[in-house]
């Protein structure tokens, strides 16, 4: 099987189901940046020496292979039988941050990314996790998407802040506050 197939030359792609749409429609952006989102999550898991955060985080990428499966998908002419996302993945999420934030000193101030590699590469996916959830969002306000990936998504971002914050202490950096300009 090639992997190229010519029939998006001109400007379309298919979606699971066979139908044909524009490759600049909402439901693209949005299941490419989730895409994007997976590949720095990736580079996040190659940087880090914690094997749970690791582990958290291929079930994450397996997760996002779901909700882009998902927005991909033609409801109507898909006869594929997709994962399923449900509560316990994004209670997992919300245990994992419980569980991160009982070693973090408690915030104060915003913080500012940076001081660490590993630690700017997660807020890096944080910020390209909230462009994935707005485009969904958009998505959403036209075509129904599945609540669940709403709030996945918007969970996977404070996961991803609070594993920022737990890389820089693990290795003994200390986080930037944001101390604002006084007047």
């Amino acid at each position: 099987m090639k992997i190229y197939t010519k029939k998006g030359d001109t400007g379309t792609t298919q979606l699971l189901g066979g139908s044909r749409i524009s490759k600049g429609h909402l439901r693209i952006d949005a299941y490419g940046t989730v895409d994007e989102l997976n590949s720095w999550l990736g580079l996040v898991r190659d940087q880090l020496n914690d094997e749970q955060s690791s582990a958290v985080l291929k079930e994450i990428q397996d997760r996002l292979f779901t909700i882009g499966s998902l927005l991909a998908s033609d409801k109507e002419g898909s006869k594929m039988i997709i994962p399923d996302l449900n509560e316990e993945d994004v209670k997992r999420l919300e245990d994992e941050m419980d569980a991160m934030d009982k070693s973090l000193p408690e915030l104060k101030s915003f913080v500012l990314p940076g001081g660490y590699t590993p630690n700017s590469i997660c807020h890096i996916a944080r910020c390209v996790c909230r462009r994935a959830e707005r485009a969904i969002v958009i998505l959403h306000q036209q075509q129904p998407v599945d609540e669940l990936v709403l709030k996945y998504i918007n969970r996977l971002s404070d996961y991803l802040f609070v594993l920022a914050r737990k890389t820089s202490k693990d290795h003994g950096v200390a986080e930037i506050m944001w101390q604002g300009r006084k007047r």
